[in-house]
């Protein structure tokens, strides 16, 4: 399973030869000026919750990779109505993919699109693929539905917001670290704008207090597990 990070809350998964991109925000980015939109790969877009920093470039991707976008039901049909391809999903409910099984996990933010309407509830994903196990937690405070995750699955990767503000924080991240029982983390949804630029030395700094591994990776930048 191959990981890369293209900004803000934007990652994209190899996994069993398939490419899923996670909340594609990257014409919007500044910082990911780098990156072209236009020649991302993608057979699934995973789509947290609505708001335009995670969905802006959803449809656009979809329309030029035929890509099926998964998300919560009013997310997924929002897209569907526009033609595009589709596959709803809500809150506990999995569904078994051709690279693996998703699960889609409670958040706790907001959710609505840029025009106000309404987004659904948010979420996060659980991906089990290629015998590697990581959870994505979208835009979310520290919650104690993250305790019930390891229940049944063992991550092997939490990628968790770490920006505060608008999320939770470095010191909430490694309570969540613990709560799903992985001490290995990907962090993100950082330094995009002014509310949410952290110290990144402090934060890996603290993370290693607490015998766990922050990644902060520069945009572009891939890891496999």
């Amino acid at each position: 399973m191959k990981i890369t990070f293209y900004g803000h809350a934007c990652v994209g998964i190899q996994v069993n030869g398939v490419h899923i991109l996670v909340d594609p925000f990257i014409t919007g980015n500044p910082k990911a000026t780098q990156i072209d939109s236009n020649t991302l790969e993608a057979d699934y877009i995973l789509v947290t919750h609505a708001h335009q920093d995670h969905i802006l470039d959803v449809e656009a991707i979809a329309k030029r990779t035929d890509a099926v976008i998964v998300s919560n039901y009013e997310i997924a049909s929002y897209f569907g109505n526009k033609g595009l391809n589709y596959h709803p999903m809500n809150h506990g409910g999995s569904w078994e993919f051709e690279f693996g099984t998703v699960k889609y996990v409670n958040a706790i933010h907001t959710s609505s699109f840029p025009d106000g309407s309404y987004g659904g509830q948010p979420g996060g994903f659980v991906i089990e693929g290629e015998h590697k196990n990581i959870y994505i937690a979208g835009d979310t405070a520290l919650s104690m539905d993250m305790k019930l995750i390891p229940l049944r699955t063992q991550l092997d990767l939490a990628v968790l917001p770490i920006g505060n503000n608008f999320t939770m924080g470095v010191d909430d991240a490694i309570i969540a670290s613990d709560f799903v029982a992985c001490d290995k983390v990907l962090g993100y949804h950082f330094d995009t704008f002014g509310y949410i630029e952290i110290s990144h030395e402090e934060a890996k700094r603290k993370f290693f207090e607490k015998g766990k591994d922050l990644m902060l990776l520069a945009i572009g930048e891939s890891i496999d597990l």
